[in-house]
């Protein structure tokens, strides 16, 4: 209600100060009265002269001070400002008290953003700043996007920042923007694929996996539609395809190449050498036992985190690390064991139980 009331003070401000100036009365002056005077005296003078009543040089003489006093009056006369009419007042002060208000209104609807809903303050507030610019930046480039749907690069530069974000629904859309209103290469392609990926849960789905295969008939070097390709090939349970994949990629990359961490580890994950995380601490005890020792140092985290999962059953990563940890441990009953147990810890939250079995099918273990 403030809001508004403020809107209104200033709206009235301005049409007052419009207002102001035409309700002033102006006095006129004697200066226009007094010209027309001396024009009478000069015709009459130069009526006498030609009649005979005056003589010449009288004539001259009256004619020059007349013009005196004519040239003093006009000179008064310019710094006078004319009445306005009454009708003329009437018609601005019209003009000024609807147009105002109107011309605003046609404004905001113009430019503004009338159609976005309301924000409560006490979102505002629980907001972090920093996301809250993020969110309004968004909001503004959204809104140019509406008016301009076919600006290729505003797309491009908006669906990261989406995907980032986590809504990789609007991310997908405006990837596909992108690439439509683009030039098609095959970076576009991989970052569809890639929300695509996104979008399905980490699930490389069929129109996923047509992007990247679009992609690499571009580029066949394209490391973001190699490395998802062989993401696909382990979640289809060819996991030695994959490997070749990733391995190739780490054979011909650059040393410093930022995907390089990320092909590591997913090679590690299908090859079976990879153990379950290991704190810091964990890894310095690790490093000083042999075999034997490690092994048991493994076996006794997994029982830790078997124990765990007894009593915070909703925790998704937890179970998928117990089965993945089962695996690399070679014992597949136990793993096939804590996937059932899985299943049935997480019956009641459909949300956590289908990202279970995503996650599972990234194993391998969706049987």
């Amino acid at each position: 209600m403030s809001l508004w009331f403020m809107l209104a003070l200033m709206t009235a401000v301005a049409v007052f100060a419009v207002l102001w100036p035409l309700g002033r009365q102006i006095k006129r002056g004697p200066a226009a009265s007094e010209t027309a005077v001396y024009q009478d005296q000069l015709a009459e003078v130069t009526r006498d002269a030609d009649a005979g009543l005056i003589g010449p040089v009288e004539a001259e003489a009256a004619r020059v001070e007349i013009s005196r006093r004519l040239l003093a009056a006009a000179a008064g006369e310019e710094g006078h400002v004319p009445a306005v009419s009454r009708s003329w007042r009437r018609a601005v002060s019209i003009v000024a008290l609807a147009g105002l208000p109107v011309l605003a209104a046609g404004l905001y609807t113009r430019i503004g953003s009338p159609g976005l809903p309301d924000f409560p303050l006490a979102a505002r507030q629980q907001m972090q700043p920093q996301k809250a610019s993020i969110e309004l930046l968004i909001g503004r480039v959204q809104a140019i996007l509406e008016k301009n749907p076919k600006d290729g690069r505003g797309w491009g530069v908006l669906a990261p920042v989406l995907l980032k974000l986590g809504r990789t629904d609007e991310a997908v859309a405006a990837f596909r923007n992108a690439l439509a209103y683009s030039e098609e290469t095959a970076g576009r392609h991989s970052d569809l694929g890639e929300a695509l990926t996104a979008a399905a849960n980490g699930v490389v789905t069929a129109d996923a996996k047509a992007e990247f295969d679009r992609a690499l008939a571009l580029d066949p070097n394209d490391s973001k539609a190699r490395y998802f390709t062989g993401v696909a090939m382990e979640q289809d349970g060819q996991g030695t395809k994959a490997a070749d994949i990733w391995r190739d990629m780490l054979a011909k990359g650059p040393a410093d190449a930022p995907w390089r961490p990320l092909v590591q580890e997913a090679l590690a994950r299908v090859s079976g050498s990879r153990p379950p995380a290991l704190s810091e601490d964990q890894m310095s005890m690790a490093k000083g036992m042999d075999a034997a020792g490690r092994g048991a140092m493994i076996e006794g985290m997994v029982a830790r985190l078997a124990d765990r999962l007894k009593t915070n059953k909703d925790d998704v990563e937890g179970w998928l690390r117990l089965v993945r940890a089962y695996m690399v441990l070679g014992d597949k009953a136990k793993a096939n064991a804590a996937r059932d147990n899985a299943r049935q810890a997480l019956a009641g939250n459909p949300d956590h139980l289908r990202q279970l079995n995503d996650g599972l099918k990234g194993l391998g273990l969706d049987g």
